[in-house]
């Protein structure tokens, strides 16, 4: 058996298809075809309302799966397109390739090889950028998708924005997703992270022709504005909901006994972080931000490396039976430190200044009654753990 046939079976056995999403490149689309049809029989090409010779060089192939529309709709778009003809064809895999030549067809192989051992997983091409002839904005790009990937989902990854990529079709429901652009691919490796989907990386070359001669149809300023809206909704949902639900999750998914060895039992963590992280919950959890406590909390908790678990928990002081409570110790702290007093009565005349200066006093005092509560706590939890701790 040669290679070509080895190659094609070993798609076909794991019932994967190539989706080409092309969009005016008439001039790299026919060298991308004729390579990729030798390692491929199930290819689908989505003409993207190309406005060059794209169709009529189409029409020159009788062996690959067209889809085309008129107007151009965008990568995402396409991308959707392909994904709900493959999962109508009975396809299990899609990998997603660019026609514009810069990708390298036989690294087709190396996503093969990786789904036989990490199958049902998202598979990202990472590509060489230290080569010679990469664009500087491409680099910047990337470690900027990345960065924005890693703050929304927790996961490191290396190549978040490479369009090169295997897509377990069982995972991608086209009529979810909300972008039609380029930002499409941001969006459905993060909500699909979201989900529990694996997102992996294998290491691909990558060909990038000269200034003059490359074809891109991303638009710095709008594209990058739309990626930039998106990221910005994606982190906001994350820190609000996303996860706010994967802490109670794992919290819900284990025993006391469990998570005292997992949060408090864990040499990983030392008893000076386990005491802060219980100090600044208490501190978020008083302190006037009303609505955002939560999120917040967990924000800086993952900046600055502390126990995620004992921030939220340690952050639930303010339940409703001790709200009243931190009102009362917040506006006493508040006279205390302006040297106010608060004697006033509900009347009918009470007016707008009064109510500002009431206001005034006690975001003072809540913010100074959060300090003192975080550190007596975190003091508190020092010494605790510290006997609790002790190695016998």
């Amino acid at each position: 058996m040669g290679p070509e046939s080895f190659n094609k079976n070993k798609l076909k056995k794991h019932k994967v298809c190539i989706i080409v999403p092309t969009f005016n490149n008439a001039g790299s689309i026919v060298s991308v075809l004729d390579e990729l049809l030798i390692y491929a029989d199930d290819i689908i090409v989505v003409n993207d309302g190309s406005t060059d010779k794209t169709a009529e060089i189409l029409n020159g192939y009788s062996n690959l799966i067209i889809t085309s529309y008129k107007k151009n709709r965008g990568k995402g778009f396409a991308l959707k397109k392909g994904f709900s003809l493959a999962k109508e064809k009975g396809f299990k895999y899609a990998i997603t390739i660019d026609s514009d030549g810069q990708h390298v067809v036989t690294d087709i192989l190396s996503f093969i090889n990786k789904i036989e051992t990490e199958p049902d997983t998202i598979i990202i091409g990472n590509r060489n950028m230290e080569q010679d002839g990469i664009p500087k904005k491409s680099s910047f790009g990337r470690k900027f998708s990345n960065f924005w990937f890693w703050i929304e989902t927790g996961i490191k990854h290396p190549d978040t924005q490479s369009g090169f990529r295997l897509y377990p079709l069982k995972f991608i429901d086209p009529d979810k997703f909300y972008t039609n652009k380029f930002e499409f691919e941001i969006e459905v490796i993060v909500r699909s992270a979201w989900k529990g989907v694996n997102v992996i990386s294998v290491p691909i070359d990558v060909f990038y022709q000269n200034k003059k001669e490359r074809i891109s149809h991303f638009r710095p300023f709008i594209d990058f504005t739309r990626i930039s809206i998106l990221n910005t909704f994606l982190v906001f949902w994350a820190l609000l909901y996303i996860k706010p639900r994967d802490i109670t999750r794992k919290a819900l998914s284990k025993s006391l006994k469990e998570h005292y060895y997992e949060q408090i039992a864990n040499p990983k963590f030392s008893n000076l972080n386990l005491a802060l992280s219980i100090g600044f919950g208490v501190f978020m959890g008083i302190v006037p931000i009303w609505g955002y406590q939560m999120i917040t909390a967990i924000f800086l908790a993952y900046l600055l490396k502390l126990n995620k678990v004992l921030v939220v928990l340690s952050s639930n002081i303010s339940i409703p039976p001790i709200i009243p409570l931190i009102l009362f110790l917040s506006l006493k702290t508040g006279e205390i430190i302006t040297g106010s007093d608060l004697n006033f009565s509900f009347s009918s005349d009470i007016s707008f200044d009064t109510i500002k200066s009431i206001l005034y006093i006690y975001i003072i005092g809540s913010i100074v009654f959060a300090v003192i509560a975080a550190v007596f706590f975190g003091v508190i939890s020092l010494l605790i753990l510290a006997i609790i701790r002790k190695v016998k």
